[in-house]
């Protein structure tokens, strides 16, 4: 494996330990007594997704280059994976969690969002070089765009329907409501709304944006350390594995499949997709599973699982794409 790769992967793994000793730390009472009370896990799940996720998502949008997105490649991936999404979601609903009408679209979301960044982006520069890398960074500009979204409204419409008071009419109004005032799909949509009107960020403003948006991706993989410390033995280690396998092997091969004799893509852009679609169980997810309280051990486990299984999915993967490092 690319030794660029490994240290990333071992990074990785280094975070999600120092975060799992941090858990540790704070349940012996070695932080403080006050810290010893709080769930850390879901406290800082709580400050990314409220303050650092919308930063990134803003500033990603509000700067990217709409006029030269690949069109091709990027409907070749996403319509397949939004259907991918879908179908896991529809299968996880018969598998139902009572209490937790939020864990059909955590374990879709998690099934379907890979680590596009911290494994991605070193991946696809050692196998594809510049050229390939462009097309993964073009996938990675909407990747949480289009994932997020679909999975957040997913799961508002569940937790609507939970409910089981209101009429069809407010419930969908109440989807629509949480949906929009969303701290994923509100930056986005605001994001949206700066571009089109051609509006640059001004220099402090996006200074500012780019430090929080980078503190967003550490966090998160703090969390998933801190959450194998506070619900890692609670978690369904089966159906973490099963994650793991949708996503590093299902999921590339359902979208590859696709792209190739659907959507015609061919070469290095064929290649680049499937590959991006091969990445492991990204930290997003567990961020997700926290803010919803639901399945946050499953999750996180199957970020550890995935992450792992993917030091011999990936050079399998690239040796099945007929690629070599440049």
């Amino acid at each position: 494996m690319n030794a660029v790769l490994l240290l990333k992967l071992l990074a990785i793994f280094g975070t999600v330990a120092a975060g799992s000793g941090l858990g540790v730390a704070a349940r012996r009472g070695w932080l403080g007594a006050a810290l010893r009370k709080i769930d850390l896990a879901g406290w800082i799940a709580r400050v990314t997704f409220g303050l650092f996720i919308p930063a990134l998502l803003f500033r990603a949008i509000a700067r990217l280059d709409l006029a030269h997105l690949p069109a091709p490649l990027l409907v070749a991936y996403f319509v397949p994976a939004l259907i991918y999404l879908g179908v896991v979601y529809a299968i996880a609903r018969r598998c139902t969690i009572p209490g937790q009408p939020a864990a059909a679209a955590t374990r879709a979301v998690a099934a379907t969002y890979g680590n596009s960044v911290q494994i991605g982006l070193p991946m696809a520069a050692a196998v594809f070089g510049a050229q390939g890398l462009g097309l993964h960074v073009a996938l990675v500009s909407v990747h949480g765009l289009l994932i997020l979204v679909l999975a957040t409204t997913l799961v508002e419409l569940d937790l609507a329907r939970h409910g089981g008071t209101a009429t069809l009419g407010e419930t969908l109004v109440q989807t629509v409501r949480n949906t929009v005032v969303h701290p994923v799909v509100l930056p986005v949509l605001a994001g949206f709304v700066w571009n089109l009107l051609g509006l640059p960020l001004p220099g402090p403003l996006d200074a500012v944006l780019h430090v929080l948006g980078a503190v967003a991706l550490p966090l998160c993989l703090l969390a998933t350390g801190l959450a194998l410390v506070s619900y890692g033995t609670q978690g369904d280690w089966r159906a973490a594995a099963v994650i793991a396998v949708a996503k590093l092997l299902v999921m590339p091969a359902v979208v590859g499949l696709a792209a190739a004799f659907v959507f015609g893509l061919s070469g290095q852009a064929l290649a680049v997709l499937v590959l991006f679609a091969a990445a492991p169980v990204g930290a997003n997810p567990l961020i997700f599973a926290l803010r919803y309280r639901c399945l946050e051990g499953e999750v996180s486990v199957a970020i550890v699982l995935s992450t792992l299984a993917f030091v011999l999915t990936a050079p399998l993967a690239v040796a099945l794409l007929g690629q070599s490092a440049p």
